[in-house]
């Protein structure tokens, strides 16, 4: 059969949308850990900004004289965007609108392709067509998983932000929200297009980068929104709904039309083609040479993932790099500011603590790297891929060791290639940057060591390790800039490593952090190698 002949009940009616309400239950059931965990990640990160802002800038004028600071500064536009208003909210909205957006779209476009294209992929769609389901049902279920999810982080952005005023506070979660659906009405397509739920995913976080990239080329070059780039990524059109500046509700039309024509466009393309196949030809063939082995197999299968967290982090670094110079000028004489700073890179000087929250900031989120290369283990697994490989003369160690290799040592590359570009952007302290991305790594390999735990042990909780990581970040986010007790702040493994550069380097974190991770991959690797397959 061809992605192009439909099979039947691919013609029009009510019937195609059969079963959609049993599909979304289990859809909600199956993702009752994961999307309550991004929806907290990201609604809290918003609202706790409030609070944090409030107490770094307690007056209308120390407000008024970092937004105009920040405005000034190209690089802080291109990493956070413009600044649109001097309100506690307006600068909440500068702060983290940007990355909410992005994120909303990152859980949308998981949640799409993981109801999609991953359901296909492992043959369980396949199973569920055969009953009363009509075709277009389950694509249907899906985009209600993901609406239902963006419609919870906008209401808790707005019910959280609505002290420092309600409209604001909708069009900031609205902004978040439609750029979530966006992203899911892509993925929608995608996921039509493509036989891979991984290549799906691919494709839709590369269309995601080019927009963020978009969106910060033109806000670099213009202070408030109206370059031609800006507008041409959809979270540019987030940050022109300007929440706390004069709302612009009209650009909310942009986002309806664009989710209509996409989800209209995903529709269409579900109905012409067969269960399992796609509209771009796979590329089957032997698996002969380097792909015969199981390092091989494990990098052909992850080494896109590896290519874009790499230009991610150079070009993250770059930035970083470049804002280092002019941290001291953006706090001023902010003297709560300074000590957020101090409290986050462990030092008084502010340009050497700078650098050292944004080491750690990239060593946190690597570690989402560490643990999504971890968990391919276990969606080859349930996918059944893995288990005719094992059933050959591959052993389950060989079998792990080659996706525990591209985890641990794509962590170590991907470090070293953001504090590289750190480096480079900062232009100074060469060996001293480098050296302080690489002592994060240890506690990176700590949080995937423990997925490899979860995973060997209990496959079924192996998820749970994103919650693990999410709650690290949330505290390597916010415990700062509210001053967590130094109990809560040790609870992450990234609390314990010393804040470099211009501190004095510490063997004795780094050593059992280090030690620690290597037992609870042995302790996961054992238990792997024990328990049965999922079947």
């Amino acid at each position: 059969m061809t992605a192009g002949i439909a099979v039947r009940g691919g013609g029009a009616g009510a019937g195609q949308l059969t079963g959609i309400s049993p599909l979304f239950r289990l859809a909600l059931r199956r993702d009752r850990i994961m999307l309550p965990v991004w929806v907290l990640v990201l609604t809290l990160m918003v609202v706790s900004g409030g609070s944090s802002i409030e107490q770094l800038y307690d007056t209308p004028a120390a407000r008024a004289e970092v937004a105009t600071s920040m405005s000034a500064n190209s690089s802080l536009r291109s990493m956070y965007g413009p600044v649109f208003g001097d309100s506690t909210g307006g600068l909440v909205a500068w702060r983290f609108g940007v990355f909410a957006a992005t994120l909303a779209a990152v859980m949308s476009l998981i949640i799409v392709i993981r109801h999609t294209r991953e359901e296909e992929e492992t043959g369980r769609q396949e199973l569920l067509s055969s009953a009363v389901v009509g075709r277009r049902a389950p694509l249907t279920s899906a985009l209600l998983t993901a609406l239902a999810a963006n419609a919870l982080v906008t209401l808790f952005i707005t019910g959280g932000l609505a002290a420092q005023g309600g409209t604001g506070a909708l069009a900031l979660g609205l902004a978040v929200g439609a750029t979530g659906m966006l992203f899911a009405t892509m993925a929608a397509i995608v996921a039509q297009l493509t036989e891979s739920a991984r290549l799906a995913k691919g494709m839709t976080g590369g269309v995601l980068g080019l927009a963020f990239l978009l969106r910060a080329a033109g806000d670099s070059g213009a202070n408030d929104g109206s370059s031609l780039l800006t507008w041409l990524s959809p979270i540019g059109w987030a940050e022109n709904m300007r929440p706390y500046a004069g709302e612009r509700w009209w650009v909310l039309l942009l986002f309806v039309a664009a989710i209509a024509a996409q989800a209209a466009a995903a529709y269409t393309l579900a109905g012409r083609r067969d269960i399992g196949m796609g509209f771009l030809p796979a590329r089957p063939g032997p698996a002969e040479g380097r792909l015969a082995t199981a390092g091989g197999l494990a990098w052909r299968l992850q080494r896109g993932t590896l290519l874009g967290w790499t230009v991610g982090y150079a070009v993250a670094g770059v930035v970083f790099g470049g804002m280092a110079r002019g941290a001291a000028d953006l706090v001023g004489d902010n003297e709560q500011a300074k000590e957020i700073f101090a409290r986050m890179g462990g030092q008084e000087v502010v340009t050497q603590a700078f650098l050292a929250a944004m080491v750690g900031m990239l060593g946190m989120m690597a570690a989402l790297y560490a643990v999504a290369s971890i968990l391919r283990m276990h969606g080859e697994e349930t996918s059944q891929r893995a288990e005719p490989l094992l059933a050959n003369s591959l052993g389950r160690l060989r079998w792990a060791a080659g996706h525990l290799v591209i985890a641990f040592g794509g962590a170590v590359a991907i470090m070293l290639v953001g504090g590289l570009g750190l480096a480079v952007g900062y232009g100074d302290e060469f060996g001293a940057v480098l050296g302080a991305s690489l002592v994060q790594v240890p506690a990176i390999w700590l949080l995937g060591g423990l997925a490899v735990l979860l995973y060997g042990a209990l496959p079924k909780a192996a998820p749970a390790a994103w919650g693990v990581v999410g709650a690290c970040l949330l505290i390597g986010w916010i415990g700062p800039a509210l001053d967590l007790p130094r109990s809560v702040m040790d609870l992450s493994p990234f609390g314990h490593l010393p804040k470099l550069p211009g501190t004095e380097m510490q063997w004795t974190p780094v050593l059992l952090l280090t030690a620690m991770a290597v037992a609870l991959t042995g302790a996961g690797l054992a238990a792997l190698r024990r328990r049965d397959l999922a079947t």
